[in-house]
């Protein structure tokens, strides 16, 4: 690959979940190798919707199945589809606020009904909380905790910290980072949810075989301790 073309960055959309291990992940490669990455991070949906509306992307990582969705509009190559990492979702409060029992469902439903306020956010683990406060009744309960979506893009962390709610839900990446608040466990495994996160070639891309590498770079064992580090899991194993 020339210096020139090394020069010019290859740009990556993603969700804000990830941003965090991408953004240190990238920073390696560029070092390593010389290739100039741009990494913009918002909201899944608004990526997703970017990359179907045809806006110049070399490479897009997105929960799996917003992945799979882009394969079948014919807006990525499938055959580049690549998983990344894995992100469970954990539980918080404010700082210094009591850390409630979320051992059990019950003692996490318990903890919910008990809060004045409950806070989630858009993508897989917020669609992942609501069919939990659903079945627990929670959900439309006029008498039950006030329940707010956090924005697209907002972390819910972030609504902890303001104490706009009292107690939140989101993948631990996206919680593990953020100032003021306590992260106090993870959903229990009879009640947890596990997101695969995968990057695909975007079919505007002009340059796959550096996007290539790049995937290459962040599917491989000799990062898995800094997906660990920024709240994530490995794929392999």
């Amino acid at each position: 690959m020339s210096s020139e073309s090394q020069s010019v960055p290859l740009t990556i959309v993603s969700s804000m979940a990830t941003r965090h291990v991408l953004t240190q992940l990238a920073d390696a490669y560029q070092r390593e190798s010389g290739q100039t990455l741009s990494v913009l991070s918002v909201g899944g949906v608004e990526a997703a919707r970017r990359v179907r509306n045809g806006e110049h992307f070399d490479i897009v990582i997105l929960a799996s199945d917003a992945i799979g969705k882009l394969i079948d509009g014919g807006h990525v190559i499938a055959e580049t589809r690549t998983d990344v990492a894995r992100s469970r979702i954990a539980v918080a409060v404010r700082s210094g606020e009591p850390h409630r029992d979320i051992s059990s469902e019950d003692a996490v439903r318990d903890a919910v009904l008990r809060a004045r306020s409950v806070g989630y956010s858009t993508g897989p683990s917020g669609t992942h909380v609501i069919g939990l406060l659903g079945r627990w009744g929670v959900a439309g309960d006029q008498n039950g905790p006030r329940i707010v979506e956090a924005s697209p893009g907002v972390p819910v962390g972030s609504l902890i910290a303001e104490g706009k709610v009292e107690i939140g839900f989101q993948q631990l990446s996206e919680l593990i980072h953020q100032p003021g608040i306590d992260v106090i466990g993870m959903l229990p495994a009879s009640i947890q949810a596990v997101t695969v996160f995968s990057a695909a070639i975007c079919n505007t891309t002009t340059r796959r075989e550096a996007a290539m590498a790049f995937l290459e770079f962040l599917s491989s064992p000799a990062n898995d301790a800094d997906k660990v580090n920024h709240g994530m899991e490995p794929v392999q194993g």
